[in-house]
């Protein structure tokens, strides 16, 4: 049966304040970080004693509390996990819980949490039948990516299995690399996106061949009035604000107007004070991105600044040298401001320690190394307006008349699946996007690998198919997916047994068929319980995470129910988006502001980010293969003719931590 409830409005909080904003707002239910296992790490987040105030105000007031758990965790982080889960599960007891890795379903339930789970953007549902696995394996809400057009948001509700809910994202920061798909921070220093740690490189300035522009910085997603359009679409239980960095002023502002835009889908009136309210939420400029499939407009404004904040004024000098600025209009007292953009080295945030009128003189003080060059901009990131602050005091007093629990020890330890024991070696592969003519499916220790497209099905003969392996994408898309099955069907008709699956939920386009399903490295597997996980959704084997680190990549195979593989050698993308890189051209190598070289290759409908300098683990080799891992892999790819030449190491994390 479908579900056609009117969908709640979701709001972000990064800290207290903004919690209150969101309930001032008009928030149905609220999401927010615990100090360890967030994809925010940069937030404030919370304890879980602040939690449970949080949650015992919320039961009071009937709203809800969701907490993000969404990080990839590691072998050694399950422990902690464990505990962590316990401890929401006995003093907290949130509403829902947001994971991104699926083997957190099974600790969560283990660890006595009885509420909602729910699948992250970041773990990749990216098309309708991949809900069934989610299902499956205990899911109660998927969360979709945020580059679905309105029809593909339907057909994929429409194809939503029976006790699961879907969610949507109407407004915030974008990315430019599908979620769960981006490895750039990580790839550049081991500052994970996948464990809250991004440092945005898609932020920075590129070069190529003397054209320079924020080629990969996003505008901010916004529905705005467009988001009455989805309030009837079944199963779609939840309208998502994202922004939990962001401060109370943003987060009451955009659910205020969302809340306005839902309870009145049919009055103009509230629209346009909707859009008004939007006008002042201090949010970067806005973008609808994919979300109308005639009228898609560029999520990306390569020549522009794309950093979030009103504009206040630009930095000139005063007659003693010091750097000053006179505000556009009047700057209240707890006001806050950022300088310049983030990959400036003058870049810093302060607040405003007095009211300052418009025109005024409002002096920077600043270390000498930090001192900005002449018209560097100055943004109002966050305001404490009088009202604002009056409804934050308000909801204050309701929250600290609230008991909650205090933070106690809990002893758990998580149930892990028995290991499998030395998997016999299997020959290695090369994984190929083309097959050259007369090349050897078989000789001694290698295998071919082919990434599986309409074409390829079709120009390799019935002798050929059955000895290949078959490596589906990193990301298939509702629009995609018939095409996909009607390969794969004309795949297994010509002998295909030999798959690699590059997201979990890919499984399910494999229900009952007579194939052998590898987990591949774009799973994001990094521990025993997610191996377990995939175990029941029908794989054999995995690929581990090449994002790991060496310790953790050489400790895995010892306590995996799986055998396991890894990508020796080979470009691996720092990233895949599903928006064409404007004013970028593909196939050519472009820049950083340090030097650092890339390149991009479109495959279907998807952009890959390639280093120039590729994953290279064979030095490692033999500790590998002494760790118990069974078969290797190197990706092929032909670079640009033109890419300079590359000293740089590819070891990724081995040497370094996954922060």
């Amino acid at each position: 049966m479908l579900s056609t409830r009117k969908p709640e409005i979701l709001a972000p909080a990064g800290d207290r304040a903004s919690f209150l904003a969101a309930l001032a707002g008009g928030a149905d239910a609220v999401y927010m970080g615990l100090k360890h296992f967030s994809a925010r790490m940069q937030a404030d987040n919370f304890s879980t004693s602040e939690l449970s105030r949080m949650v015992e105000l919320a039961n009071a007031e009937q709203r809800r509390v969701y907490v993000a758990f969404n990080t990839l965790v590691k072998t050694d982080d399950l422990p902690a996990a464990g505990r962590l889960l316990a401890r929401l599960a006995r003093d907290v007891r949130p509403h829902g819980i947001i994971i991104q890795d699926p083997g957190l379903i099974r600790l969560a339930r283990d660890a006595g949490y009885e509420g909602g789970i729910f699948l992250s953007t970041l773990a990749n549902l990216t098309h309708p039948k991949a809900l069934l696995a989610a299902r499956l394996l205990g899911a109660d809400r998927v969360i979709l990516p945020r580059e679905l057009s309105i029809d593909e948001i339907r057909q994929t509700a429409e194809a939503c299995p029976q006790g699961l809910e879907l969610e949507i994202f109407v407004h915030g920061a974008l990315c430019w690399c599908v979620s769960g798909r981006c490895y750039w921070s990580s790839y550049m220093g081991g500052k994970s996106g996948l464990r809250g740690r991004c440092v945005q490189p898609c932020r920075r300035v590129y070069n190529q061949r003397g054209h320079s522009g924020r080629f990969f910085s996003c505008l901010d997603f916004s529905l705005d009035v467009l988001a009455r359009t989805v309030a009837s679409i079944p199963n779609l239980s939840s309208w998502k604000i994202e922004g939990r960095k962001k401060g109370p002023h943003y987060v009451y502002h955009v659910t205020a107007a969302y809340r306005l835009l839902l309870d009145n889908p049919d009055d103009a009136r509230a629209r346009r004070d909707a859009e008004e309210i939007l006008g002042m939420a201090l949010g970067r400029p806005t973008t609808r991105a994919r979300f109308l499939p005639q009228h898609a407009s560029a999520p990306t404004s390569p020549d522009a600044q794309t950093s979030s904040g009103r504009l206040v004024g630009k930095v000139r000098m005063d007659a003693d040298g010091l750097p000053c600025f006179k505000p556009h209009f009047e700057l209240l007292a707890g006001d806050y401001l950022r300088l310049g953009y983030e990959d400036e080295r003058w870049h810093a945030t302060f607040p405003v320690r007095r009211r300052t009128p418009k025109a005024g003189s409002f002096t920077l003080h600043l270390p000498r190394h930090k001192t900005p060059k002449a018209g560097t901009p100055v943004f109002l990131i966050d305001r404490r307006e009088p009202e604002l602050a009056r409804l934050l005091g308000e909801w204050g007093k309701r929250l600290d008349a609230c008991r909650g629990r205090s933070a106690a020890q809990v002893d758990f330890s998580p149930n892990l699946p028995p290991p499998a024991g030395r998997a016999p070696r299997r020959p290695d592969m090369t994984v190929r996007a083309s097959l050259p003519q007369g090349v050897e499916t078989r000789r001694g220790r290698t295998l071919t690998g082919l990434w599986l497209s309409p074409r390829m099905v079709r120009e390799v003969s019935r002798t050929v198919v059955p000895r290949m392996v078959w490596w589906l994408p990193p990301v298939i898309w509702p629009d995609e997916e018939a095409q996909w099955e009607k390969t794969i069907a004309e795949g297994l008709r010509k002998g295909m047994r030999h798959v690699v699956c590059n997201a979990p939920w890919q499984a399910s386009l494999f229900a009952e068929k007579d194939v052998e399903l590898v987990a591949g490295p774009f799973c994001n597997t990094a521990n025993p319980l997610t191996i377990a996980a995939l175990a029941r959704l029908g794989f054999t084997a995995a690929f581990v995470s090449p994002e790991l680190p060496g310790p953790d990549l050489l400790a895995l195979p010892a306590v995996s129910p799986l055998p396991l593989g890894l990508i020796l050698r080979g470009f691996w993308p720092v990233g895949i988006g599903r928006h064409m890189p404007e004013g970028l051209k593909a196939n050519e190598p472009f820049q950083s502001p340090k030097g650092e070289q890339f390149w991009t290759r479109k495959y279907g409908q998807n952009t890959w980010i390639y280093p120039a300098w590729p994953v290279d683990l064979s030095t490692r080799r033999l500790e590998l293969e002494a760790a118990g891992y069974a078969f290797f892999a190197t990706l092929e790819e032909t670079p640009p003719k033109s890419l300079p030449p590359s000293t740089r190491p590819g070891l990724f994390n081995w040497e370094g931590e996954l922060l």
